[in-house]
């Protein structure tokens, strides 16, 4: 399993952290900047060109990798089957296999570079809500029409196509909306594809019994490509992911956990694996728009009302918002890597675990802006974040 990890996560990583040189350049020439001001919290201007990095980390290691598959299947002994090359015991079997999944894996990078480009332009030119959610539902009912849709187990297919629709747009707004502070939303989704990945290598597929080569490698290769763009990213940040860059983040999370094999008839719990790891993405979507809701605003109107934004109204710094966040949502997620191992019993306990932690941090969160608002001698609240 070691090679696949490394095999996975290194080059991507290379690849992401080179590229990250090479859009922080150039990307400023193509109108691919960010400027201080309005609700924004950096100082200086900064490239927003960094999703083509990921973009690049993701798919130039899979092309290669493609490529080297491509070679091994064709130059096995027609004999015995065996690939001519040296490879571990563990890869030989699956083979075909991998092969095979290759068509699906350029139908979801096709999806994602379509996104990838209408982040661009709306980093570059400022686009109506509505047509970037147009393009995004779009593209999400196209997948789902290709076979990437939900499975509850119900013969309901306009149900589970609506809801499949749902989660992928869902998701890539979610990580767009959580793109607010140095180094937040790609290194949730680097925490969540490492444990989505975790769960598709080290619990078998309830179907074939065996680890999920193809899910687990393209979400280490996601990781690798997230881990690489973080040099660039971390605080203070010299490049910004931009739309382009979030909208890849969500859709790849999204599309790949429609691919997977989580449940079973035998184990239907072990679907909720993605919900536990990624329901901090999902608590912050929905408390900022049901905020923005109740404040008479429009949910898709920016403001400083994420959930970052009010862990720094709370006292704390912005790097310790984001650390925050990150182990908020690996405590949620870790309950992900043992749903195939418990009963039904077991996984009510692992959704309490993350419903009660949720639901302690929105607690916190109520108390302490509470707390603030009446020390502040009406003096006029909060600064800005």
């Amino acid at each position: 399993m070691i090679w696949l990890v490394v095999g996975t996560l290194v080059p991507s990583m290379m690849i992401a952290w080179l590229a990250g040189f090479a859009v922080r350049r150039f990307g400023p020439r193509f109108g691919l900047v960010d400027r201080p001001g309005h609700r924004k919290v950096h100082a200086a201007p900064t490239p927003t060109s960094g999703g083509l990095a990921i973009w690049l980390g993701v798919v130039l290691p899979l092309a290669l990798g493609h490529l080297a598959l491509a070679v091994l299947v064709a130059t096995r002994d027609e004999a015995t089957g065996q690939a001519l090359v040296a490879l571990p015991e563990f890869v030989t079997p699956h083979l075909a296999g991998l092969v095979r999944q290759s068509g699906r894996m350029w139908t979801i990078l096709a999806g994602g570079t379509v996104l990838v480009a209408l982040g661009l332009a709306d980093d570059r030119r400022g686009l109506d809500w509505r047509l970037r959610l147009g393009v995004q539902t779009v593209v999400a009912t196209a997948m789902v029409v290709l076979g990437f849709r939900l499975t509850i187990f119900m013969d309901w297919p306009v149900l589970t196509g609506a809801l499949s629709v749902l989660w992928i747009v869902g998701l890539v707004n979610s990580f767009n909306m959580l793109d607010n502070m140095d180094g937040l939303s790609a290194g949730v989704g680097a925490i969540a594809a490492s444990l989505l990945a975790a769960v598709a290598l080290l619990a078998p597929s309830p179907v074939t019994g065996q680890p999920q080569l193809f899910i687990g490698g393209f979400l280490l290769v996601l990781v690798g490509s997230l881990v690489g763009f973080l040099w660039h990213n971390r605080p203070p940040a010299r490049l910004f992911m931009g739309d382009a860059g979030a909208y890849l983040i969500g859709y790849l999370l999204a599309v790949v956990t429609l691919t997977a094999t989580f449940a079973g008839y035998e184990a239907p719990h072990r679907i909720l694996a993605p919900l536990c790891v990624l329901a901090v993405p999902l608590y912050d979507t929905t408390t900022v728009v049901f905020i923005r809701l109740r404040e008479g605003r429009s949910p898709f109107v920016g403001d400083k009302s994420h959930f970052s934004h009010r862990l720094v109204e709370l006292g704390m710094t912005k790097p310790q918002a984001v650390w925050t966040i990150y182990l908020t949502t690996a405590t949620c997620g870790l309950g992900a890597l043992v749903l195939h191992q418990v009963d039904i019993i077991g996984a009510a306990i692992v959704v309490l675990v993350v419903v009660c932690t949720l639901v302690l941090v929105g607690i916190l969160e109520t108390t302490g802006r509470r707390g603030r608002n009446n020390g502040s001698g009406g003096n006029g609240g909060h600064g800005a974040a």
